[in-house]
């Protein structure tokens, strides 16, 4: 069996919703809003790996965090710019982690983290 890249583009939009945990409809409003950009063949979006992460990160933002999409699409900015001339492959996972540690920590503070 062939290994494939993380970047290399295989899900049409319903096997990746479906794989996210959200609705086709809701990949078409993040790519509008600019937080996903799906490669097409022939007006067909197609979905990574890598694209399947980024939007299980915009859903923790979004549903955990308590951030808008504005905000969400900041913050993947800010980090996108962060990791220029880092690794290819982004681990989105690890960023998870790293909200959960501050968020846990800012509720032990007395407060939720928003």
């Amino acid at each position: 069996m062939r290994d494939r890249r993380a970047d290399q583009p295989v899900y049409v939009i319903s096997i990746a919703a479906t794989l996210a945990g959200t609705h086709p409809r809701t990949l078409r409003i993040y790519e509008e809003r600019g937080l996903l950009a799906p490669q097409r063949r022939n007006r067909i979006r197609l979905y990574s790996d890598q694209d399947i992460e980024r939007v299980r990160l915009i859903r923790y933002f979004t549903q955990e965090m308590g951030v808008n999409l504005a905000g969400v699409k900041l913050l993947l900015q800010m980090y996108e710019e962060r990791q220029e001339g880092q690794t290819q492959g982004t681990r989105w996972s690890v960023t998870r982690r790293i909200l959960r540690a501050g968020r846990d920590e800012g509720q032990g503070r007395g407060g939720k983290v928003r």
